[in-house]
């Protein structure tokens, strides 16, 4: 972290190459998030209530307290730490701090509405599908923003730094 916070990494280019790996499981990540998530739903709320609620008509049954509660064990630990770590990225990247901050908020805020919209779904009430749905596409815009603005950083460190001074970090 120290390479981050100095501005060393920006000369580092094994660094730079750590950080784009890094980057590339990231986005490894995201896809499989999507490909996940629409092998098992779409983007229509009615979509959702049948994963999370059943349906009898198609032989699905509801999702268990046991499984929501494993699988949320492990996401809300995963996500915590992923988001946490691109945020720490993403404070260096050269956005405006107006930009930074919505980015890390839809994403922390998109990620919590994400994994409590499942639960909300199947124990409280169908309407809350919608924030399931919004939480996911939230959750995959800042994260993809997120990767996004640290890949180009990592890349392209001297031309982003001469570009970017006067055209996007203003705040």
């Amino acid at each position: 972290m120290r390479f981050v916070v100095t501005g060393e990494w920006r000369a580092n280019t094994l660094l730079r190459l750590i950080l784009l790996l890094f980057l590339l499981f990231v986005a490894l990540l995201w896809l499989t998030n999507a490909l996940l998530f629409f092998s098992k739903m779409s983007l229509s709320p009615a979509s959702i209530v049948e994963f999370y609620r059943g349906s009898e008509a198609r032989f699905l049954t509801p999702r268990s307290y046991q499984g929501l509660l494993e699988m949320s064990h492990f996401h809300l630990f995963a996500m915590g730490i992923l988001l946490m770590t691109m945020a720490h990225l993403l404070l260096f990247a050269r956005l405006s701090n107006r930009v930074k901050a919505w980015t890390i908020l839809i994403s922390f805020l998109g990620a919590l509405a994400d994994e409590g919209g499942g639960w909300l779904v199947r124990f409280a009430h169908p309407g809350f599908a919608s924030l399931k749905l919004a939480g996911f596409v939230a959750l995959q815009l800042g994260l993809g923003v997120m990767i996004i603005a640290c890949a180009l950083a990592a890349a392209y460190p001297q031309t982003l730094a001469s570009r970017a001074s006067g055209i996007i970090s203003s705040t």
